[in-house]
């Protein structure tokens, strides 16, 4: 009986030092692996030119799309934020051109990079707090820090995959300011009086005619109280800046059409109804162009295999439960 026993307690032994193995070293191996990675992703954040020396670098994207040509322009981001925009857009039923610029004494901070590079620099944190000389104990220890890891990696790439799910409504009472004035005249200003956090001012030019709006901190415009011409959307997706324009016209009250409010949605399509105020109004036309960032692209990819790292790690430490009919780590 005792020599049946033997290889039992042999193969114990033999994992139990696998075990001290792994948690003295390839845990903190993989740690450094991790702390490198992330560093990588957080100086893609910074940008190239940025630092103690000065300001973050300017960078150009030049808005494109491969089914139209209604909407042109170029998107200035410097850092996480827009400093400059100059976008046309041709209405499509008589060709009339609307111009699209940022006052120059403006900015408008992307709170989906400001959150994925808070949430970057939250996993560096709690893993520069177990350095080379912490001693991990248990196996549950590690499994707990790889979580916290996780789940900070995991909103910093959903900040940047998920823009945010806006109903029509909710987009044209985003909390703007607006204000209108002639060429001859001076300026006229209205404000919701919602504070709604930072706003962007946006010039908008038709003919002699010129009319100011302003994004709040999700990335729309409008002119307020009533939204009877134009909404704007700007957000990220994955490794793209994009920007939306939705061209609205009013249900006369003899409409014969079934009016059915639309949900939220990243993007809506043109028929999306919804009312404001006592109006109702209809999605006539959307445009959307886009602009690849390449150094998001570079973040999402570090995301992903520190994701995968993390989750090694977890694999290799719940292994040894499948050895014990209790939890050893």
């Amino acid at each position: 009986m005792a020599t049946a026993m033997a290889p039992t307690a042999v193969e114990r032994a033999v994992l139990e030092e696998e075990f001290r193995w792994l948690l003295h070293d390839e845990v903190h191996a993989v740690l450094r692996q991790l702390q490198d990675i992330l560093k990588e992703a957080s100086l893609r954040f910074t940008l190239p030119g940025s630092g103690m020396e000065g300001p973050a670098k300017q960078e150009n994207f030049i808005l494109g799309s491969s089914g139209t040509d209604q909407v042109k322009g170029v998107l200035t981001l410097q850092g996480d934020a827009l400093s400059q925009a100059d976008v046309n857009l041709k209405m499509p039923r008589n060709n009339q051109l609307l111009h699209f610029a940022f006052r120059e004494d403006k900015q408008w901070k992307l709170q989906q990079i400001q959150d994925a590079r808070n949430h970057v620099s939250q996993a560096i944190y709690l893993l520069n707090n177990r350095d080379e000389s912490y001693q991990f104990r248990t196996g549950a220890e590690v499994l707990k820090l790889m979580d916290a890891v996780m789940l900070q990696l995991t909103r910093a790439r959903n900040r940047l995959t998920t823009p945010a799910t806006l109903t029509l409504p909710e987009i044209a009472a985003s909390g703007l300011t607006v204000s209108a004035s002639g060429q001859d005249s001076g300026s006229l200003e209205r404000d919701t009086g919602v504070p709604r956090g930072q706003k962007l001012q946006i010039v908008i030019s038709r003919g002699s005619m010129s009319m100011s709006m302003q994004f709040s901190e999700i990335g729309v415009c409008s002119p307020l109280p009533c939204p009877s011409d134009l909404l704007v959307n700007v957000y990220i997706n994955l490794n793209k800046l994009c920007l939306t324009v939705y061209q609205l016209h009013t249900l006369q009250p003899n409409s014969t059409k079934n009016f059915r409010p639309a949900g939220g949605s990243v993007l809506h399509s043109p028929g999306a109804m919804f009312e404001w105020g006592s109006q109702r109004l209809e999605v006539s036309h959307v445009h959307k162009v886009e602009s690849v960032i390449p150094w998001l692209n570079d973040a999402l990819v570090f995301f992903t295999v520190s994701l995968q790292l993390c989750q090694q790690l977890k694999d290799k430490i719940s292994v040894f439960s499948s050895y014990w009919s209790y939890r050893p780590f």
